[in-house]
């Protein structure tokens, strides 16, 4: 009998091999399908959102932000280009070696390049990712010519903020930061987003509505390395629209220059509608440091500045305003009746209260003197005559009529209302009565009575332009980018004084008679070609044993932190004033050196390019 041709064994064998064998080719086929199922089924969308986010991209494409001009047209803040340099890290070769060259090319550490590189990479490759912003044009030139050597490497132009005159006017501009998360929260600014960058003092903040533009987007197809294909969808960016000022740019400028290596504050404004000319702060800053986000250790250095550069004075600054304010409580004499023209007090130099002895400026006294003569040559006797006469919550009605411890509601800055105070309100404050000697020291303006140079500002407007108090204004129209004026400001009147015409008609002869009389105390401001009036003030900033004497003037041997505020407030030409202002010069010593001469400066300038 022949032997199978199989061994049972290797049969046996051969058959376990190929059961094994189609168990595993089910199993593989098995393992396939699931995933297939899992990447077709259940991540399909993910990656089919992924596979259209890589095709497709949203662009922002930035807008334009709304000049400011003065009220001739000049252009106070505009914008600017500004390059930024930008790598594409899907696009990139070797970034060790982009980041030495780019990093020669732009003085910029290749280690930070490459950390900012591989950072995004990680996130999104395909998406660029800022190296640097604003880049000089010397930097621009050296990339363009570089470009085709750096690959991945991008530069892209926006437009900034840029300020045309540095600090002039900063305070009335302001300046601005990048929104923050409570700002985006807080539903006031609708247009913005993370990164922005708002308006955070100054005009700028005030009309950030007016001035914000929207932004445009448009979405692209790209390629697998970032390339755009075509533009699918674009929706253009709106610009934002012009704010034109009140403020003129020489007066202004002017303003700034004549206090420059001072501290102090210089406003200007038309006596007839409170429209504002000039607003000068001194220090100042440039905000230009702030336009891409200012470097800590340059905001530390100027809020920690001695001179508070950040700091509007015109608004912000309470000082007591002196003899500036004699006009209040003369006008408050005449008014209620206590006094008339004719009426004389003898000065000797000093008024004795009690115990206490009240010096008058001149150590030696100014005699007889009338209202006239004593608001001409400030003597200080006669005004606290009138002070006891009337005490102190008297002058304080008056003083409150006349816009003096409120706000003005000019609308920028943190303003303050400075302080008028009364017998209820020491009570009140401070749980003591009020003394006698309190009201004579508020007759003149010292003690606890402060201002701010833009409330004497409008007081004096509001003397010489019939009695009436206007609220000031910076803002004189809105503009679209056509030039055509969308909104008007008006002046705005906010109340009449309620004082007699006659009592306001003395006041004004006696403040002509302070600059264009012999002995009056603001002669510095005179003019040859137009009549100035106003008021001179010496603010004591602290009580010295040493008498006050404006004739002999010891302010020089005085330590510069003890001297004297400077006051002067005054009008041009005084039968049909154009312009009113304040100015206040800290430690000038005394207004009629410091303060008036600065004022006929204004006014001369000012009047001559009217002509």
């Amino acid at each position: 009998m022949r032997n199978s041709e199989f061994d049972p064994i290797s049969e046996e064998i051969f058959k376990s091999r190929l059961r094994r064998a189609r168990a595993i080719v089910v199993l593989a086929f098995a393992v396939l399908i699931i995933q297939l199922w899992l990447l077709q089924i259940v991540m399909g969308p993910g990656f089919r959102r992924q596979s259209e986010n890589n095709r497709m991209q949203l662009r922002d494409i930035p807008t334009f932000r709304g000049v400011i001009k003065d009220r001739n047209g000049e252009m106070l803040a505009g914008n600017r280009p500004s390059f930024d340099i930008y790598v594409v890290p899907s696009e990139v070769d070797d970034n060790l070696m982009l980041a030495d060259r780019l990093g020669e090319l732009i003085g910029m550490s290749p280690a930070v390049i490459t950390e900012k590189i591989e950072a995004a990479y990680r996130r999104s490759p395909f998406k660029p990712v800022s190296i640097k912003k604003d880049i000089s044009r010397d930097e621009l030139a050296v990339i363009e010519t570089h470009r085709f050597s750096l690959p991945g490497l991008k530069v892209e132009a926006r437009p900034i903020r840029h300020y045309l005159f540095g600090s002039l006017g900063a305070h009335i501009i302001g300046y601005l930061g990048e929104i923050n998360d409570k700002e985006i929260k807080s539903g006031q600014y609708p247009h913005n987003k993370a990164g922005d960058m708002i308006g955070k003092a100054g005009v700028e903040s005030t009309w950030q509505e007016v001035l914000t533009g929207i932004s445009g987007a448009e979405s692209l197809e790209v390629d697998a390395a970032g390339r755009t294909i075509r533009v699918l969808s674009r929706r253009p960016p709106l610009s934002g629209e012009n704010l034109w000022l009140t403020i003129d740019r020489d007066l202004q400028s002017l303003s700034e220059e004549i206090l420059s290596e001072k501290k102090g504050a210089i406003v200007a404004m038309e006596p007839s509608t409170g429209r504002i000319l000039a607003m000068a702060s001194s220090p100042s800053f440039d905000p230009n440091l702030f336009v891409e986000g200012i470097a800590h250790g340059t905001w530390e250095q100027i809020v920690r500045s001695e001179g508070f550069p950040l700091q509007n004075r015109v608004l912000s600054g309470q000082y007591p305003p002196a003899s500036v304010f004699k006009i209040v409580v003369a006008l408050a004499a005449l008014d209620k009746g206590l006094i008339d023209q004719k009426d004389e007090v003898l000065c000797p130099g000093i008024y004795r209260l009690g115990d206490y002895q009240f010096r008058c400026w001149k150590k030696h006294g100014h005699g007889v003197v009338n209202l006239h003569r004593a608001l001409v040559e400030s003597c200080d006797v006669y005004f606290y005559v009138l002070g006891r006469r009337m005490g102190v919550d008297t002058i304080a009605s008056y003083a409150r009529r006349m816009g003096l411890g409120e706000l003005t509601g000019v609308g920028i800055g943190n303003e303050k209302p400075g302080l008028i105070p009364t017998t209820g309100w020491k009570l009140k404050r401070m749980g003591v009565p009020w003394q006698a000697g309190e009201t004579i020291s508020a007759s003149i303006g010292q003690g606890y009575v402060l201002a701010t140079p833009l409330q004497v500002a409008r007081l004096i407007s509001a003397v010489f332009n019939g009695g009436i108090l206007y609220r000031p204004q910076l803002a004189l129209f809105i503009e679209n980018g056509r030039g055509e004026k969308t909104r008007l400001f008006p002046p705005e009147p906010e109340r009449e004084l309620g004082i007699k015409p006659e009592a306001i008609a003395l006041v004004k002869k006696s403040l002509i008679g302070v600059v264009n009389e012999p002995r009056g105390t603001g002669s510095k401001a005179l003019l040859k070609d137009a009549l100035v009036a106003g008021k001179t003030g010496t603010a004591q900033v602290v009580r010295l044993e040493k008498d006050r004497d404006e004739e002999r003037d010891g302010q020089e041997d005085i330590p510069l932190e003890f001297r004297d505020h400077a006051w002067f407030a005054g009008v041009a030409p005084a039968e049909d004033p154009k312009i009113a202002v304040a100015i206040i010069v800290e430690n000038g010593g005394h207004g009629s050196k410091a303060a008036a001469p600065l004022a006929g400066a204004l006014f001369k300038s000012f009047l001559k390019a009217r002509e």
